[in-house]
């Protein structure tokens, strides 16, 4: 099924731009993954993403794991950036401890430097999700929820796996992932130059960050090949309004919930 529509125009863009990008670009990109992300964090700072607030609002999985509001929630943000989904949760809810990992040391950095970081409360390390184990860091079956936002469409395709595999292995069972990503003819899809392109629905940034767009079949497979079991997968549809050049453009995103089989503690 197609989340939405496609213009004459944007089937035209998408069938003609099947060339490539070299293999050596390929590897150079991948091999220099961690450098682009750590540039990007030291050009744009704490500045770039917004504090996403909405993260309880959308995903109520956050409050709703627990028998009491004084029992302890136990988080693993993979892929945190400087902390703008785990520093709202935090303040707003004493009785959530929460991991927090990144590709970018200098992401890691920016969380620790946060004013509300706090060690009894929260555990931030630099980790690459597709080779780095997390239970050198985080406890096997110890995480209630974990949220991947915006961040498994950054790695390569043949990686993402390894990821999901690795986010499983420290879930208890009854745990649940919380999954948002830029979904398949996303806006973003057709604003790539040409020679941006790296494999079918995998594209590359100018700074040499990548992304990929998902179709909620295609999620769906991944997450099951990581034994994890889909909860809810559905493409959200919003207009948001381009000010800078005056459009109201077509946004698609893929909002997901997989579980870990098994009895979760408070069930």
């Amino acid at each position: 099924m197609s989340p939405r529509v496609l213009s004459q125009e944007e089937l035209d863009r998408l069938s003609g731009e099947r060339a490539l990008v070299s293999d050596f670009k390929l590897m150079k990109l991948e091999k220099e993954a961690q450098k682009n992300w750590d540039l990007f964090y030291k050009r744009n700072t704490t500045n770039f993403f917004k504090d996403r607030h909405w993260t309880t609002r959308e995903f109520e999985e956050l409050k709703a794991r627990r028998e009491s509001k004084s029992q302890r929630l136990v988080l693993l943000e993979a892929g945190c950036g400087v902390g703008n989904c785990i520093f709202p949760l935090l303040e707003d809810d004493l009785h959530i401890f929460a991991y927090a990992c990144d590709f970018s040391p200098r992401a890691v950095e920016f969380v620790k430097q946060n004013p509300l970081y706090c060690p009894e409360r929260c555990s931030a390390f630099q980790c690459d999700l597709t080779k780095d184990d997390l239970r050198e860091n985080v406890s096997e079956g110890s995480v209630d929820v974990a949220t991947m936002i915006f961040v498994l469409s950054a790695i390569h395709p043949d990686k993402m796996k390894l990821a999901l595999q690795n986010i499983s292995r420290v879930l208890k069972p009854g745990g649940i992932v919380l999954f948002r990503d830029y979904g398949l003819y996303d806006y973003a899809m057709f604003r790539f130059k040409a020679g941006s392109k790296l494999g079918e629905n995998f594209y590359v940034r100018q700074d040499g960050t990548r992304s990929y767009f998902f179709s909620k079949e295609l999620l769906a497979e991944l997450f099951a090949h990581a034994g994890l079991q889909s909860v809810s997968n559905d493409y959200v549809l919003r207009e948001t309004i381009n000010k800078k050049e005056g459009l109201c453009v077509p946004r698609v995103f893929l909002q997901s919930k997989f579980t870990k089989p098994g009895q979760s503690e408070s069930s």
